[in-house]
């Protein structure tokens, strides 16, 4: 399990990627990896249908009160805030190895789940996160972007 020291958080906050409000059909090519329920929402708004998204039915720590998300395959974890527990980890992965729409419910918080989203990523990857009070980050996943993901996991406790 990975840990988010208090000293790392501001770290994190910093975009992996493109900050962007509003991301168009079409724009993305590849796989689509969502990270959070209002991300899932604006982009399925959009009418882009993501590959996997991650969720817990909160945004900005309120319960979400909409309808249920929908997927082929619908895994269920736990994992607290601040920490990526083993569970969460292996259903990225498993998601990424099936060729179904996957949803990932979180019981707790999915708020590292990009970290994990993007080191285990494919090629071809686009992983969407989101920037409470800016938009969304858009990562198109590189060998870059998965070092520096690994860097910042080699930072936290395991």
């Amino acid at each position: 399990m990975y840990s988010l020291p208090e000293e790392k958080k501001e770290e994190l906050r910093k975009p992996i990627g493109k900050v962007v409000k509003k991301i168009e059909k079409g724009e993305i090519k590849g796989r689509i990896v969502c990270i959070g329920d209002m991300v899932t929402i604006t982009l399925k708004k959009e009418g882009i249908e993501p590959d996997i998204a991650v969720v817990d039915y909160m945004i900005e720590r309120k319960g979400y009160k909409g309808n249920k998300f929908q997927a082929d395959k619908i895994i269920k974890v736990r994992n607290p805030a601040g920490k990526i527990t083993r569970e969460l980890w292996n259903a990225i992965a498993t998601a990424y190895t099936e060729n179904k729409k996957t949803l990932i419910e979180v019981d707790g918080e999915e708020d590292l789940a990009a970290l994990p989203a993007i080191y285990l990523a494919p090629e071809n990857t686009t992983v969407i996160y989101g920037l409470p009070s800016k938009g969304m980050v858009m990562v198109k996943v590189g060998e870059k972007e998965r070092k520096k993901v690994e860097n910042f996991l080699k930072e936290m406790e395991e």
